[in-house]
């Protein structure tokens, strides 16, 4: 089976320090693993607007950005990199936070609408939807009225620690990903329960 021709990496998010550890910025969080484990360093490009790095894997050329617009205005970072490096948005893999997944869930797939995401909806104005979606599940809070709180504070020390080992998990996928193909590890990852 073709693994997925995947040259870049977007984690969705808000700069600042006072988001930083925010639920809402899980996305963040997993451009910054694969930067951590692919000895990355991550450099401001104002032309982009955000956070670029890259780094080699199996002869091909992966792309990470971080867009540093605020989240609803992620797509126009997005696209200017893509746009620049040739980058096909069915090339693109998104990482983002959940609310419709349980805490700790990870999900891979492409395509579909923005499910009220606001980074999401950018993404998607920008460049359409055909791009991957790592879903980083950060549980809902019960209330659609509660969202906007609940997506921009930090999660309890046992749900934050849920959240970072799906990064974790997501980043393990990458290889398989790369040279396996998606349906490979949907099918692991939808198998997979959240760690106790």
């Amino acid at each position: 089976m073709a693994g997925l021709d995947l040259k870049l990496i977007v984690g969705l998010g808000n700069p600042g320090p006072e988001y930083a550890r925010t639920r809402h910025n899980a996305g963040f969080w997993f451009v910054d693993e694969l930067a951590r484990r692919h000895g990355v360093s991550m450099k401001s490009q104002s032309r982009y607007s955000g956070d670029v790095g890259r780094f080699s894997f199996e002869g091909r050329e992966i792309w990470l950005l971080r867009p540093m617009t605020f989240m609803n205005r992620s797509g126009m970072s997005h696209r200017a990199l893509a746009e620049y490096l040739k980058i096909g948005v069915e090339q693109t893999l998104v990482a983002h936070d959940e609310l419709d997944l349980g805490v700790g869930v990870v999900r891979l797939k492409c395509g579909g609408g923005s499910g009220g995401h606001n980074g999401l909806k950018d993404l998607i104005a920008h460049s359409g939807d055909r791009f991957w979606r790592l879903r980083l599940g950060i549980g809902h809070p019960g209330s659609r009225h509660e969202v906007v709180d609940y997506v921009l504070r930090r999660a309890p020390a046992a749900e934050e620690a849920l959240i970072e080992a799906a990064v974790a998990v997501g980043a393990d996928a990458l290889p398989e990903l790369v040279r396996d193909g998606a349906d490979v590890v949907m099918n692991r990852l939808h198998r997979r329960e959240p760690a106790a």
